[in-house]
């Protein structure tokens, strides 16, 4: 399992990803506000591809490079929302976001140290740092009783051969 610094990092990239998600869902499918005098879209989708539609026939029509016309029927298709659909959705993706920060939260209060002292994490790590030595020693003696083991039954093999 991995530690809880690479949990948090690894939830904090899904957050952010969701993020990015939800924006672009509001990006393409919130109707935007018209300012007085400007022409009214359905959403900043269908803007693009008007753009790009009129920026390839402006560029046709002008002889410079023979490219196909873009015809606005190719354009992508947006999926048109009602105002309760994109408010359900974005009440959806505020519920995700909002359970995947709880999810943040829980493992930050789960790191190590959080409401001890300075002088409480260092004896801390002096208690694990000699248990670590008295594993380590553990391990060497059971490596030397393995050899001793090996030895032994390789003499017990060698003597069963001569006999």
């Amino acid at each position: 399992m991995t530690d809880v610094l690479t949990q948090i990092q690894d939830e904090l990239n899904q957050f952010l990803l969701q993020m990015v998600r939800s924006l672009e869902v509001i990006h393409h499918r919130a109707p935007p506000s018209a300012p007085p005098g400007q022409p009214l879209l359905t959403s900043f989708a269908v803007h693009e591809a008007q753009q790009a539609a009129s920026a390839a026939s402006a560029s046709a029509t002008s002889g410079a490079a023979a490219q196909p016309s873009a015809d606005p029927a190719a354009a992508p298709k947006i999926e048109e929302v009602t105002a309760e659909e994109l408010a359900s959705q974005i009440k959806e993706l505020s519920a995700d976001l909002i359970t995947k920060e709880k999810q943040i939260e829980t493992l930050i209060k789960a790191l190590p140290g959080r409401g001890v002292s300075e002088k409480e994490q260092w004896e801390r790590m002096r208690v694990l740092e000699r248990r670590l030595e008295e594993a380590e020693g553990e391990r060497v003696e059971a490596a030397k009783e393995r050899e001793e083991l090996v030895k032994r039954v390789e003499d017990l093999i060698l003597n069963i051969g001569s006999v």
